[in-house]
């Protein structure tokens, strides 16, 4: 199943709506007094869950905790291929902090991952999205393997790239 462009441009501002009214907490505010909490904000506000818990976009958000950043089999395919959203719970789950921040900012991420937004991130905020998502509990299954360029998934997906209109593609014959 292919999901057009427009598709999902819709869906990421649909996301960033329903993102944009959320209310920081106490602990939110104060970075110092939980930083668990502090990384549950963040994850809410950095739009995580957009990509790495399915079926949030649709439901406005409505997914139970229990079952954040698992990951989705929805890919993203472009250019580089098809990349899936990982299950952050299983990463985290094996990855040690100062290995996080590493990743975080080494550029090292497929699209349509904004590794850039969590290289701006302070230290104290990625280490508070790592002992937010530890938090979390079972990691749940892994999320389906990177497809190549050129290889055709297996999953439904989400076409990243952009698509002419078709009254363009109608006058230019």
């Amino acid at each position: 199943m292919r999901i057009p462009f427009p598709a999902a441009l819709a869906l990421a501002a649909f996301a960033l709506a329903a993102t944009t009214s959320v209310v920081p907490t106490t602990s939110a505010q104060n970075p110092g007094a939980d930083p668990a909490a502090r990384g549950r904000y963040l994850v809410r506000i950095a739009g995580c869950n957009d990509c790495h818990t399915a079926g949030y976009i649709p439901s406005a958000g409505k997914v139970p905790e229990k079952e954040w950043l698992k990951g989705d089999a929805v890919g993203f395919r472009g250019p580089w291929g098809t990349t899936y959203p990982a299950n952050l719970r299983r990463y985290f789950a094996n990855v040690p902090e100062s290995a996080f921040i590493a990743d975080a900012r080494s550029g090292r991420m497929r699209p349509p991952m904004p590794w850039f937004n969590l290289a701006a991130m302070t230290d104290a905020d990625l280490r508070a999205i790592h002992r937010y998502v530890r938090s979390l509990g079972e990691p749940g299954a892994p999320a389906p393997a990177y497809v190549p360029p050129g290889e055709e998934p297996r999953t439904p997906y989400i076409v990243f790239v952009p698509q002419e209109p078709k009254t363009t593609q109608a006058r230019a014959h």
